[in-house]
């Protein structure tokens, strides 16, 4: 039996949101237990045995109905009941390094009261390979804020953190382990592609209403404004063009084929075949719309 965070931890209510994760959660708790002062586990009806490693580690054990992700994460912002006053976010195939670790109690101890919260790299392993490059390392998130100054973006798909103040980045990795296989990395992309083009359509609708939060680069942004500037640019390309011209940049120009040949597989179907299925999506929407538009007389 896992015993729960010793007294004197670091002031730090960690969230993990499961289902049906037990081949990761052990690992990814074992990573927090020991130096966070709360533990939650926010699962959305997990019929394996997730719960009960999750209850080797002490971790207090809420239940919610999954819609999204990023409404998954607001839900436990807000229903958990935090009173650490600082707030990690970890998903649960990702664990802390020792090094990450580390850095995240110095900063929690010795910051600013002004300081809103903090950025961390996160280290992708595919296939058991670090992919290095491609632009995919470091990749900036913010996973740690003061807590009520931090939610998730209301996104269907690739929703980030954002606070309402300034955030500083961390020494030290967190590391994401993805996929126990390429069949199951492939399924779960089908699914994120459907929310993706659904969300696109959305930005789409929201853009014609000037309704949608903007994105910003250059001084004073910071990495989740440029990632939302970046992500505003792509979406205003051609489809079928963009996923290709993302590719031959991440592989060629940003070095992705020094990843070998597990950086070939990641960055193609990642940074290829994940977003042409998105634009195939993205298109058979709008030929549907169309055909449904009453003709003209």
């Amino acid at each position: 039996m896992t015993t729960p965070p010793a007294q004197g931890s670091a002031p730090i209510a960690a969230i993990v949101l499961t289902h049906n994760e037990e081949r990761n959660i052990r690992d990814c708790l074992s990573s927090l237990t020991g130096w966070v002062e709360q533990l939650f586990v926010v699962d959305s009806g997990s019929t394996d045995g997730t719960l009960a490693i999750a209850r080797e580690f002490g971790a207090t054990i809420l239940t919610h109905p999954f819609e999204h992700y990023g409404a998954q994460r607001n839900w436990a912002l807000t229903n958990c009941p935090l009173t650490a006053p600082w707030v990690l976010n970890v998903d649960a195939d990702e664990r802390v390094t020792p090094e990450l670790r580390e850095s995240i109690m110095r900063a929690v101890a010795t910051s600013d009261t002004e300081l809103c919260g903090f950025l961390m790299s996160r280290r992708t392993i595919f296939m058991g390979r670090w992919i290095r490059h491609g632009g995919h390392y470091p990749a900036w998130h913010l996973r740690l804020f003061r807590r009520g100054r931090g939610s998730c973006e209301d996104r269907l798909y690739d929703q980030h953190f954002h606070c309402d103040g300034p955030v500083r980045k961390l020494a030290g990795d967190l590391i994401d382990t993805l996929t126990p296989s390429i069949t199951a990395f492939s399924v779960r992309h089908v699914r994120w592609a459907q929310l993706e083009a659904e969300e696109q359509e959305r930005d789409a609708s929201n853009d014609a209403e000037g309704v949608r939060i903007r994105g910003n680069v250059g001084a004073g942004a910071n990495a989740i404004e440029s990632r939302r500037w970046l992500r505003e640019r792509y979406g205003r390309l051609p489809l079928f063009a963009r996923p290709l011209l993302y590719f031959l940049y991440r592989y060629l120009l940003r070095l992705g084929f020094l990843d070998g040949k597990e950086g070939l597989i990641f960055h193609f179907l990642q940074g290829f075949w994940y977003r042409f299925l998105v634009d195939s999506m993205v298109f058979e929407r709008r030929k549907a719309a169309k055909q449904r538009e009453p003709t003209a007389r």
